[in-house]
C-alpha cells in the first residue's frame, strides 16, 4: 500500500528530503547544505540550479527507503519564502542568481514608492508592508539590472517564482508553472482575498503578469514528477511556505492559536479563521491555507534574524563551536552581566520594520566573555518575541500560549526563557521539524489518506512539552529595559 509521504523541505541554508509513514513517523531523511553568496552588504544569494540539484539529490537518496516511487503517495513541498527566481521557460535554466528573502539592495525602491504614498494602499490589499524582504521589488530589480532577465522579458520566456514554483517546474519536467497561495500572498503581487496576481500591483511594481505563475490551492493533485527523475511518477500533492506548513504542522487550525518558529529567522502566526485580517501595528497579513478554493488566514509577525545570529557567533566569532553549546554556556551563569544583544544584522523586521537598522552588542565590560554573550543571544530570542506579543495584543490579538519549533526550539534553556519573558506556557513538540511535518499532513491529506487537515493532525502530531513562567516581575522589567535602551541605539 503506497502510504508514505515524502516531502522536500527547502530552507534557506540547506535542502532536505523527509520520509514520513502515514502515521507522522520519520523513516528517513537526507539533507545537504546550500552555498550562501553575499556579493555586497546587505546582498544574500542563491544558487537555483545548486536548489534543484541537491534537492534532487537527496530526494532519490530517500525513496528507496520507501520500496520506490510507487510506493508514495504524496509529495509535499515547503520552502523558504518570499526567495525570488527567474529562469527561461524553453531551457528551464536560471537567468541569474535566486534573490535571497533576507536580501536588503531594494531597499531604495521600497522608499521610493513609501515618499510616494503608496504604502497604505499595498498593505491594504496585499497584507505587507513596503519592504525588501518581499518578493515583488526583487522581481523588479532582476528585470532592471541582470540583462539575460530583461532579455527573456522580452523574448516572453521569462518565468518568475518563488522556491516552491522552481521546484514544481523541475519536478514536472517545465509541465507547470504554478505557486500556492501562501506563497504567492509573500509577494506583493496578490490581493489577500483573490484568486490570482493582480494585473494594478504588477503595473506598480512594474512586473509582467505573464511571467507569473498561476496561483493554486496548497492540497490536492498539483502535479506529477516527471517519471525520469524517479523511476516512476509520484503525485505532488502538498505544498505551502515554510512558516504556513509549520502553523499547519503545530495543529494550528483554530482561530486564535498561535506559533512560533525560531530557524534561520522567526516567524510567529495566529490563525485568523476565514475572515481577511487588517494589522494597524505593523504585523502582516497572509494567506494560511487554500484547499478547494477556500482560504484561511493568519497574522503574522517576521523576525530576521534568530539561529542566524547563534552562526555568525559561530563562524565570524569563533563564539562557540556548534550552536548547541550555546545552552550549556547560558546555563553556566546566573545573568548575561548587563550584555543586551540586537541582533539587526539584516535590519529589523516586524514591528519595526526599520531596514536601516543595524545589529548592537550593548553593556560589555572586561568580564563579558562567551558565556555572556551566547546567553545575551538566546535572550534576544525572548525580547523580540516580547516586541511581537506587544503588537499582536494591540491588534486585538492576544496570546494565551505560545507553540514553538523550529531548530533553536530544541534549546531547552531558550524555551524557558521564552516562558518567563512572556508569562505564559510555552509548548514544544517532540518532533520540533513541524515545517516538513506540516507538509506531509497537507500532502496526506491532498492524497486522500485523510479526509482533512484537522484529521491529518489528530493522527500525525506528537506529544507536547510544556514550559510554565516561573521568572519574577522585577526581572523581566529590567532586561526589558535594557532591551529597550540597546534597540534604540539599533
Amino acid at each position: 500500500m503506497s502510504d508514505y509521504i515524502l516531502v522536500l523541505d527547502e530552507g534557506t541554508t540547506s535542502t532536505r528530503a523527509m520520509l514520513f509513514a502515514s502515521d507522522g513517523v520519520l523513516v528517513a531523511s537526507s539533507q545537504a547544505e546550500l552555498t550562501q553568496h553575499y556579493p555586497k552588504g546587505g546582498w544574500v544569494e542563491h544558487d537555483a540550479g545548486e536548489i534543484w540539484d541537491r534537492t534532487l539529490a537527496c530526494a532519490r537518496e530517500v525513496i528507496p527507503h520507501a520500496g520506490g516511487a510507487a510506493m508514495i503517495a504524496g509529495l509535499g513541498i515547503t520552502n523558504q519564502r518570499e526567495t525570488v527566481v527567474a529562469w527561461d521557460r524553453d531551457t528551464g535554466e536560471p537567468l541569474t542568481r535566486a534573490i535571497v528573502w533576507q536580501d536588503r539592495r531594494t531597499e531604495p525602491l521600497c522608499m521610493e514608492l513609501r515618499e510616494a504614498g503608496r504604502e497604505q494602499e499595498v498593505q491594504r490589499r496585499t497584507g505587507l508592508v513596503l519592504d525588501p524582504y518581499f518578493s515583488g521589488t526583487k522581481m523588479r530589480w532582476m528585470l532592471d539590472n541582470v540583462a539575460e532577465v530583461r532579455a527573456a522579458a522580452e523574448a516572453g520566456t521569462l518565468a518568475f517564482g518563488t522556491v516552491d514554483s522552481w521546484l514544481l517546474f523541475k519536478l514536472t519536467g517545465g509541465a507547470r508553472h504554478v505557486t500556492d497561495a501562501s506563497n504567492a500572498s509573500r509577494t506583493l503581487l496578490m490581493e489577500l482575498d483573490a484568486p490570482q496576481f493582480d494585473e494594478g500591483l504588477c503595473d506598480l511594481f512594474g512586473v509582467p503578469r505573464a511571467a507569473l505563475p498561476q496561483v493554486i490551492d496548497m492540497a490536492g493533485e498539483l502535479g506529477r514528477t516527471d517519471p525520469r527523475l524517479f523511476g516512476g511518477p509520484i503525485a505532488i500533492t502538498g505544498c505551502a511556505g515554510d512558516q504556513q506548513a509549520a502553523t499547519i504542522g503545530q495543529a494550528c487550525l483554530s482561530p486564535g492559536q498561535t506559533k512560533a518558529t525560531y530557524g534561520t529567522g522567526a516567524f510567529i502566526l495566529t490563525n485568523q479563521g476565514s475572515e481577511v485580517p487588517r494589522s494597524t501595528h505593523r504585523l502582516l497579513s497572509t494567506v494560511l491555507t487554500q484547499i478547494l478554493g477556500q482560504r484561511t488566514y493568519a497574522i503574522e509577525g517576521s523576525v530576521f534574524v534568530a539561529g542566524s545570529l547563534v552562526q555568525w557567533l559561530r563562524d565570524s566569532l569563533g563564539i562557540v563551536d556548534v550552536a548547541e553549546e550555546t545552552e550549556a554556556l547560558a546555563r553556566s551563569i546566573p545573568d548575561s552581566g548587563g550584555v543586551t544583544i540586537v541582533p539587526a544584522l539584516a535590519g529589523l523586521g516586524a514591528p519595526h520594520w526599520r531596514a536601516d537598522a543595524r545589529g548592537v552588542i550593548a553593556g560589555l565590560s572586561f568580564a563579558s566573555g562567551k558565556a555572556e554573550l551566547a546567553r545575551a543571544a538566546l535572550e534576544a530570542m525572548a525580547h523580540q518575541t516580547w516586541d511581537l506579543a506587544q503588537a499582536f495584543a494591540a491588534d486585538g490579538t492576544a496570546w494565551a500560549g505560545l507553540r514553538i519549533d523550529g531548530g533553536m526550539a530544541a534549546n531547552d534553556w531558550m524555551a524557558q526563557d521564552l516562558a518567563d519573558m512572556l508569562a505564559m506556557p510555552v509548548e514544544r513538540p517532540g518532533f520540533v521539524e513541524t515545517t516538513a511535518l506540516g507538509a506531509a499532513m497537507l500532502a496526506a491529506t491532498g492524497a486522500g489518506l485523510y479526509p482533512d487537515l484537522a484529521g491529518a493532525a489528530a493522527a500525525m502530531q506528537g506529544d507536547l512539552t510544556r514550559f510554565e513562567p516561573v521568572m519574577v516581575d522585577e526581572v523581566r522589567e529590567e532586561r526589558l529595559a535594557r532591551w529597550r535602551k540597546a534597540l534604540a541605539a539599533a
